[in-house]
């Protein structure tokens, strides 16, 4: 009898052995969880966070190394083909031509002392030509204030000659007696300075817009080549705006230089 109640007894183990090993890791279990949780709301979070942040940081990453989209690419300059289909030289000249054009225009009208020398030639539109006041006028100094521009040797010109002194950027106010012009020549002033530099950046935007205007007409006339490949024709464009961007960073130094000049900065 005894023997028996041993065996049954052993059998009961075996079979509650397997339930008391689930309870003790449910148990266990609980007791990480509950220990966990009051971390949820920081290292748990902290942890997702960070996860976030490395892989935003890594897709700014990739970005960088694929070039950055801000930056144009930089055109090569094939003149073996331009010339194929375009004057090259033509245009070349045309664009230096407005750059030499506005150096010159910096020189002779944007002197921080206005001289006789730039008013000899400034350029006056009469009936659609150009002339130089000299050839309009006999020119003199009164005294070293005042220059005095005589226009009785043709006096129909001088509506003419005052609005082209006006658009000049010298900052002079004429006074008209007659046939006769008196230009006061004005004071260096700081206001006078920064009047002058305003002056060259209205000539700077008056040339660049002068050299996109052949690229604009080239351009044009490449998109009439019905006889050149359509992928030739786009290289072509985007060499001629490169060739514009050439001069008209040109220009822009020589802006930047002349308005140092002008404002006295070192």
């Amino acid at each position: 009898m005894l023997a028996k109640t041993g065996l049954h007894l052993r059998a009961l183990t075996v079979r509650l052995t397997p339930i008391r090993q689930a309870t003790g890791a449910f148990t266990h279990l609980q007791q990480q969880r509950q220990q966990i949780q009051p971390l949820a709301g920081n290292g748990a979070a902290s942890v997702l966070g960070l996860q976030q942040a490395r892989s935003y940081a890594k897709g700014k990453d990739r970005k960088k190394e694929k070039g950055g989209k801000g930056k144009p690419a930089k055109v090569e300059i094939n003149e073996q083909q331009l010339r194929e289909l375009i004057n090259l030289d033509s245009l070349n000249a045309q664009m230096e031509k407005s750059v030499l054009q506005m150096k010159e225009d910096f020189i002779k009208n944007l002197s921080l002392r206005s001289t006789s020398g730039a008013i000899d030639t400034l350029r006056i539109k009469v009936d659609g030509a150009e002339h130089e006041l000299q050839e309009l006028a006999q020119i003199s100094r009164k005294n070293p204030k005042t220059i005095i521009v005589n226009m009785i040797a043709f006096p129909q010109t001088i509506p003419d000659v005052l609005r082209a002194i006006e658009k000049s950027g010298m900052n002079l106010n004429p006074q008209q007696d007659g046939t006769t012009l008196f230009i006061p020549i004005p004071k260096v002033t700081k206001e006078h300075r920064e009047l002058l530099s305003k002056n060259a950046k209205a000539l700077f935007i008056k040339y660049r817009d002068a050299i996109r205007d052949i690229q604009n007409a080239q351009i044009r006339k490449l998109k009439k080549q019905t006889d050149v490949a359509k992928d030739d024709v786009f290289a072509a464009q985007a060499q001629v705006t490169a060739i514009a961007d050439k001069y008209i960073a040109e220009a822009d130094k020589l802006l930047v230089s002349k308005q140092k000049e002008l404002t006295g900065e070192t």
